[in-house]
C-alpha cells in the first residue's frame, strides 16, 4: 500500500469474506451460539482485489489538461501464491473498462502497475 501511495496513488485495504450473524444466545470464551443466523458477506465482490483505490492521471494539454482517476486493484499475493478464476476475472473486467490492475508480489511490482506519470510524489487527497 505504501508503495502504491508513494506512486501518487489513494488506496484501501479491502477485505472479502463471510462470517454469520444473527441473536446472541450464549457466549463463553471459545463458543458463540446464534440464533436465526444468516451470512454476512463483505466486501465488493467474488475474486474482488485486495488493494483498491484509484491514481490520478493528467490528460495531455491537446486533451484539455484535465486530470481523471483511473481505476485501481492490486491483488497481493506471495512469491508462489496463484490467483483464483474469480480474481483473475476482476482483474480481467477493471483492465477492459480502463483501469490498472495486475498481480504483486513486491514493493517494486506495485510502483510497476502504475501508469509513469504517477511515479512523483502527489497532493494529499482528503477522502
Amino acid at each position: 500500500m505504501l508503495a502504491l501511495s508513494e506512486g501518487g496513488a489513494v488506496v484501501f485495504r479491502q477485505n472479502v469474506g463471510t462470517a454469520f450473524a444473527g441473536v446472541v444466545l450464549d457466549r463463553t470464551a471459545t463458543t458463540l451460539t446464534l440464533g436465526n443466523p444468516r451470512p454476512l458477506h463483505a466486501g465488493l465482490c467474488e475474486g474482488s482485489s485486495d488493494i483498491i483505490g484509484w491514481v490520478p492521471v493528467e490528460i495531455t494539454p491537446d486533451m484539455i489538461g484535465q486530470t481523471l482517476a483511473v481505476f485501481v486493484a492490486a491483488e497481493v499475493k506471495t512469491p508462489t501464491g496463484r490467483t483464483t478464476e474469480a480474481q483473475e476475472r476482476f482483474l480481467a473486467a477493471v483492465r477492459s473498462s480502463g483501469g490498472v490492475a495486475g498481480v504483486v508480489r513486491s514493493e517494486d511490482e506495485a510502483r510497476a502497475l502504475l501508469p509513469g506519470n504517477t511515479r512523483k510524489k502527489s497532493k494529499k487527497h482528503k477522502p
